[in-house]
């Protein structure tokens, strides 16, 4: 490789050793993610994972892929590149985890205008820290400049997640029933979905993102803004270790309204309250500012409930200390009631 340079491909804007250089940048935030199963290093042409199948009878992949989407420019007006990658493994392992898989290997792809060997090794440490809180293995990558097509200063983030559940453990939403409980796991900020509108709301490119607000608790609306999404693989893992679970939602975007029917079977509802949603402030200064309706604040974001999870009356109070005893301070939020609609907040 220090051989491999082509003149004419710089002048047309793309620079191969840079590529090199952001490779051995970011080898020792992916030494930080390296599993039992992981079998090949960065560099190859694929990514090598042997799967340990102890315990699993009939072993089932689950895949889920996403990106952080406009939540970036807030990273570009802020110049902090080390938590969107937290957010890019976040959307993806926070979904593959609802149906009850374990999440074994993410994939990272970043497309930038300009390579720039120490940002790109930036965003990677945030998708190390990502993989280290899902228990994932980055596996591989691809980092792709596109000069002309993206700002020199830009770039986009997607990734690609893939996790095994037994067969005969996949989440199974027929066995609710009339008065099963709601529990809400908090969400750490507005997480990775509705920014367009946030921007929108904030006008991001012209305010001040950097001075601390009283209404945010003394952090920056920049800082709030970029708060990383939580990721929930490990406690959702240990509750379905030791109670049954028959739904779990991720509220991404589309808040409660498009989320929490997805894991609601024909016949029956979520009944919510939204007077116990404990609301967190930046959701109440971006509604507040934008004058946006209620019922568009929880059709849009998560309000302060980043994941639920539907369990029986009876296994409600052993759900909540599991989850509290993995450091969620998850709450009830609803119930399970008849009806047609699916959801009704209240």
């Amino acid at each position: 490789m220090l051989n491999s340079k082509s003149e004419a491909y710089a002048a047309a804007g793309v620079d191969i050793t840079a590529g090199y250089k952001a490779v051995e940048l970011m080898k020792t935030h992916i030494a930080r993610t390296v599993t039992d199963g992981v079998l090949s290093g960065i560099g190859g042409f694929g990514g090598l994972f042997e799967l340990d199948l102890d315990g699993i009878d009939k072993p089932v992949l689950c895949s889920g892929t996403d990106g952080v989407g406009t939540k970036l420019k807030i990273a570009f007006l802020m110049d902090k590149h080390d938590t969107v990658g937290i957010d890019c493994v976040a959307m993806c392992v926070n979904d593959i985890i609802c149906v009850g898989a374990k999440p074994l290997v993410f994939l990272d792809y970043i497309a930038c205008g300009k390579n720039v060997p120490e940002r790109i090794a930036e965003i990677v440490s945030g998708v190390a820290e990502g993989c280290v809180q899902s228990g994932a293995a980055l596996s591989g990558g691809e980092t792709a400049e596109m000069p002309g097509f993206y700002p020199e200063d830009e770039y986009d983030l997607a990734g690609f997640a893939v996790g095994v559940v037994d067969k005969d453990k996949i989440l199974d939403n027929t066995t609710m029933e009339e008065g099963d409980v709601i529990i809400g796991l908090p969400s750490s900020g507005v997480h990775s979905n509705g920014f367009s509108l946030v921007r929108k709301v904030f006008d991001v490119e012209s305010a001040d993102l950097k001075t601390p607000l009283p209404e945010l608790e003394g952090k920056s609306l920049g800082e709030a803004l970029l708060e990383p999404t939580k990721i929930y693989v490990k406690p959702i893992l240990a509750l379905l270790k030791e109670v049954p679970v028959s739904a779990i939602s991720h509220i991404t975007g589309g808040g409660f309204y498009e989320n929490i029917p997805r894991s609601i079977p024909d016949g029956y509802k979520a009944v919510i309250s939204k007077a116990g949603i404990k609301v967190l402030p930046i959701f109440k200064l971006l509604q507040e500012r934008g004058n946006i309706s209620e019922h568009d604040m929880f059709n849009t974001y998560n309000m302060g409930v980043g994941m639920t999870v539907v369990v029986a009356k009876a296994d409600a109070n052993k759900a909540l200390k599991i989850l509290h005893d993995n450091g969620e301070d998850a709450y009830v939020i609803g119930y399970i009631a008849k009806g047609e609609e699916k959801i009704e907040l209240c």
